[in-house]
């Protein structure tokens, strides 16, 4: 049976004296290749894998193959994919190497990755791995390894962004890193954020200000509008600009014209924004608030001097469990949904899934809440 051949013409360059003369011959060579024989990925000598959520830099797995045969010599890249079926419905990519045949991937890799193809943390679960052997940039010529699996028992992989204000009309004014207020992740889409509260203008046109960070302490990457500064008139709404997420210079400010609340939204996944007037008239915060439950001791929720409507308490120890925001009345605040939602008097208790040091941020006139873990 003759095999299938494949070709592809790669432009020799000549040199630079054919080129001070304007040669125009084809100097092209021909580099055929055959049907590639697949990747043989080599089974593991273990069944089950419990991740080490202490030890996250040891190595978890080496994954050893048989290379790829293009028919030719060449330098055959190999990404190593995860999945949680079989047929690769969702495959995430762990890792890509070129030119080799075996990978030790750590810990946190393996976890993440696990995480990422929609393992649950803390729960044994079958994870189906494989690799897919291409040439060139574009990977073309793709040829998949067999599969092989392994029982996995992750730890837990948090996979949001959070993100917080700075500027000289919210609370920190242009320091980054001055307990900084956190935006409110929507508790169904990770991709949509909300700051509800008092915005300041002390009159002109540079005051009134600010601008979405991502790291405490950094300035990048930063979120703004796509005008430059200067021109970047306040707005009700528009498109969003982040240094680096769509350029690699720093983005215009976001702005209000005037003293007053506003709800803030913003949505990444769109690069979409809204800036609208709030009714805060005849909401009256708590004189007291109090996170509590069987994830922690009982801990007193501090107000921003800048807007008493905001309440948050810096790096609390939660242990799993629930907990619940409690006022000086008696109301009991409360959501089903973990890290982020909407809490409602008698609306259930806040899950905490993992333990962990926790900034937490409730907003009273809302009812919004976050908690953002700080050490994974």
């Amino acid at each position: 049976m003759m095999k299938n051949i494949k070709r592809f013409s790669a432009v020799t360059i000549i040199g630079l004296v054919l080129l001070m003369f304007n040669s125009c011959d084809d100097n092209s060579e021909i580099f055929t290749i055959s049907a590639p024989t697949a990747p043989i990925l080599s089974e593991l000598n273990f069944t089950d894998l419990e991740l080490d959520a202490v030890n996250t830099a040891n190595p978890a797995v080496t994954l050893n193959w048989i290379e790829a045969d293009y028919g030719q010599q060449a330098s055959i890249n190999y990404a190593i994919q995860f999945s949680n079926d079989d047929a690769f419905t969702a495959p995430v990519t762990a890792a890509t190497v070129t030119g080799l045949s075996s990978i030790t991937l750590s810990v946190n890799e393996v976890n993440a990755a696990a995480g990422n193809a929609g393992l649950n943390p803390f729960e044994w679960s079958t994870l189906y791995i494989r690799v897919i052997a291409s040439l060139g940039s574009l990977n073309n010529e793709a040829s998949n390894s067999n599969t092989i699996q392994v029982n996995v028992y992750p730890y837990f992989n948090y996979v949001f962004n959070d993100y917080y204000l700075v500027g000289n009309g919210v609370a920190p004014g242009w320091n980054n890193n001055n307990n900084n207020p956190f935006l409110f992740r929507d508790e169904s889409d990770s991709n949509v954020f909300y700051y509800t509260g008092f915005f300041n203008n002390a009159g002109g046109y540079d005051e009134g200000r600010f601008k979405v960070l991502e790291t405490k302490g950094l300035w990048q990457p930063q979120w703004g509008v796509t005008d430059s500064e200067g021109s970047d008139d306040p707005s009700t709404s528009g498109d969003i600009a982040g240094n680096p997420g769509t350029q690699s210079d720093d983005p215009g400010r976001f702005g209000v014209p005037s003293s007053g609340f506003y709800t803030f939204t913003i949505n990444f996944a769109s690069k979409k924004y809204t800036l609208e007037p709030f009714d805060a008239t005849g909401i009256t915060s708590p004189t007291s608030l109090t996170l509590t439950g069987s994830s922690t001791a009982d801990i007193t929720m501090n107000a921003l001097a800048f807007d008493g409507h905001i309440w948050y308490a810096t790096a609390v120890r939660l242990t799993p469990g629930d907990v619940t925001f409690l006022t000086n009345s008696g109301a009991s605040l409360g959501s089903t949904t973990s890290f982020s939602g909407v809490a409602t008097d008698g609306g259930g208790a806040i899950p905490v899934i993992v333990e962990d040091d926790y900034d937490v941020w409730f907003n009273d006139l809302t009812g919004r809440y976050i908690l953002i873990p700080l050490n994974i």
